[in-house]
Order: C-alpha cells, then structure tokens, then sequence
C-alpha cells in the first residue's frame, strides 16, 4: 500500500510551481486529487501532463462565488468527503508604498484574502472529521518590505485567518495550518508580470538574501505542506517557515 492509498485531496492552485508538486506527490502516493486553475494554458499543460485515472483537473476562479460555489459542488460530486484542502492562491506585484492603486490592492486582497477564505468556507464541510486544512503565505506575511506592502498584509490576514479557522473546527478535529516559504524556485518566481532579465536578478538577489545561499525547490514546499496535512498529528494552528533560515534570524559566516 501506498503513503495515500484512499486518501482524497483538493488542490485550489495546483497547476504549477508548489502547488503543482503537491499534486504529484499526492498522486505518486495513491490520492485521489482534484486541482483547480485559472489559467486556461496551464489547464491544458496539466491535463496533458497528468493523465492519471484519480486526478481531476477544473477551471476556477478564487474570486469569483459562483466559481466557489460550483467547485464546492464537483468536489462534493467526484470525491464527496476529502482528507486534505490545500489552499495555494496568491498574486504579488512588486509596488513601492506609494505607487499602489487602489485597484492593485483591491485585486491582491480579492485573491490572497478574500477568495483563500472564501474558498474554505465553501469546502470545509466537506473535509472529513480529522482531515487537515492548509494554507500557503510567504515569509513577507510578517512585513518590511517597501514593495511588498500590500502583498504581506493580505497574507498576514490569511495567517490570522488560519487560526480563526482552526478554532472553529478543532471541535470536528480538523488541523488548519500554514507553510510560509521564502525564495523558491517557482517558473514565476512567485512575482507577476516581471520581465525575464528582472527575474533572473531577483534570483539571485534571492540567492544572495537567503543564509543557504540557494532557492528552495517546489518539491521542498511539498515535503513541508504533506508534512503539515498528514504527519503533524497535533499541530493545528501553526506556521511553518520554509525560507532556508532568512527569516529565522540565522547569519551565514562571512
């Protein structure tokens, strides 16, 4: 028997990048997944990429309620009761404080925020009694960088969400937690709109930044996120870093 054999997952942002290698993860280990994108190309790249039987892949949209609420009805339709909800959306434009629209930072706060908690209102019913919910924010959840200002504050909202939510299903033991990841190697590199020769030097500013002196891979999220969901039987609640010790106060000799 497989690590997940029987298990049923849902993967909200799960065409690429972390969320992507979540999916095959739990694939790999005999889930039953069923992802969500919103981008028609990386739709079709992933069904053509992954033509296992137990995987699932559908058009979504985290802003939208009647693309929640219809996704809460294919979930309940193809795999009824689930073991795991990875909530993986977020957006980020890198805004100095004074240049941010009012349409940017209604836009950031529509899909890090509002469609995350929004989407788990929807399918928390339908996680079993002692499933896991998890949640993706970044290491910018604790704020301080000029242009990243409203990017960490809709995802220290979600982090004070978690724990809203974890409260109000821990009496259905149900874990609510959060990987927060720093520099990882991602093919956005986890920015929008930025320019090929602009994310390559934000690779190695990243590279430079972090005290292991690399990026983190996708596969290391994922060890991270399946770690939270299945193996961290009494944690709920909690935030764990992968960030390769940036935010952790850790110096690398010189």
């Amino acid at each position: 028997m497989t690590r997940f054999e029987g298990k049923k997952a849902v993967v909200i942002g799960g065409t690429h990048g972390m969320g992507l290698a979540v999916v095959k993860r739990l694939l790999d280990g005999g889930a039953e997944v069923l992802l969500t994108g919103r981008d028609e190309r990386n739709l079709e790249k992933t069904r053509s990429e992954l033509t296992a039987q137990a995987v699932h892949v559908l058009r979504s949209d985290a802003t939208s309620m009647a693309d929640i609420e219809a996704l809460g009805s294919e979930v309940d339709q193809r795999l009824g009761s689930i073991d795991l909800l990875f909530v993986n959306v977020g957006i980020c434009v890198l805004e100095p404080f004074g240049q941010v629209t009012e349409d940017a930072y209604d836009r950031s706060f529509a899909v890090n925020t509002k469609g995350a908690f929004f989407t788990t209102q929807r399918l928390a019913p339908l996680v079993r009694n002692g499933g896991s919910i998890v949640f993706t924010s970044s290491i910018a959840d604790e704020g301080g960088d000029t242009t990243m200002t409203v990017y960490g504050g809709t995802k220290a909202a979600l982090v004070a969400m978690a724990k809203g939510i974890a409260s109000a299903l821990v009496v259905r033991d149900i874990r609510v937690n959060v990987v927060s990841p720093g520099f990882i190697d991602t093919p956005t590199m986890g920015i929008a709109g930025l320019a090929e020769a602009d994310r390559q030097a934000f690779r190695v500013l990243g590279d430079e930044m972090t005290p292991m002196q690399r990026h983190g891979t996708t596969e290391e999220v994922a060890a991270a996120v399946l770690y939270l969901a299945f193996d961290a039987t009494f944690t709920t609640g909690s935030r764990l870093v992968v960030d390769g010790g940036l935010g952790s106060g850790v110096i690398r000799p010189q």
